[in-house]
């Protein structure tokens, strides 16, 4: 199945992230953004990627009876995990800065976790990118919080807005992918779609998909959908 396949479908995407929509619009999608109150609390028990993918499933649930035939809908949830502790959206100024000293000079990983759900099925999936932070000093966080209110950001950072002028963040696999779908421009669109680049840096590196920090796998979630 094809991306054009795939326009048959009335796809709802449940989730009112500015980055998400704008990069499930990147892939050709034509899409209504729907979103629903439910509780995201998640057992104790579970780890790392378990936790996204339960919130996303839950999240999915909530549209059970408005699925007809035709109707996918496609739910995420990111989180930022980090010496087995786990980063959601910052409460309030000081809870982000208790977030961003945790990340200061440390590798922490990023999960996104999906849900495809129509009527007769649902598929769950995730990705993970290790992300690398350069040693950040209290006026660069202080710096950072108070130009960019990262409140709506799991780990109360968005990496789109921390790159290095010039980095490439994207992994091998997302570049072919990119070349691929005639959406190379995706990497740098998605940096001024976001406002990035106005003078905070910290991330050092990334290893794996650079679109899963941004809250959605866009490689792979293409390629979950057109087997769905």
């Amino acid at each position: 199945m094809s991306i054009s396949e795939l326009k048959k479908y009335d796809f709802i995407l449940a989730s009112k992230s500015p980055r998400r929509q704008f990069l499930l619009k990147s892939l050709g999608l034509n899409f209504e953004t729907h979103t629903k109150d439910v509780d995201e609390s998640f057992p104790e028990t579970l780890k790392a990627e378990e936790i996204p993918l339960y919130l996303s499933k839950k999240k999915a649930e909530a549209f059970d009876e408005e699925l007809n035939d035709n109707t996918v809908v496609i739910t995420a949830d990111t989180i930022v995990w980090i010496n087995g502790q786990v980063l959601n959206k910052p409460e309030d100024f000081d809870d982000a800065v208790r977030m961003l000293r945790m990340l200061s000079g440390n590798m922490h990983e990023v999960f996104t976790g999906v849900c495809l759900k129509s009527k007769e099925k649902t598929k769950t999936f995730f990705a993970r990118t290790k992300v690398y932070f350069k040693p950040l000093s209290q006026s660069d966080i202080e710096y950072y919080i108070h130009n960019y209110k990262p409140y709506d950001k799991a780990g109360a950072y968005g990496a789109q807005e921390c790159l290095p002028a010039g980095m490439n963040p994207c992994s091998e696999e997302e570049v072919k992918f990119l070349k691929e779908m005639n959406k190379l421009d995706l990497i740098e669109s998605s940096r001024a779609e976001m406002k990035a680049g106005s003078g905070y840096f910290a991330v050092d590196r990334i290893d794996g998909p650079y679109f899963n920090v941004m809250g959605l796998p866009i490689k792979e979630l293409y390629e979950e959908l057109i087997v769905f």
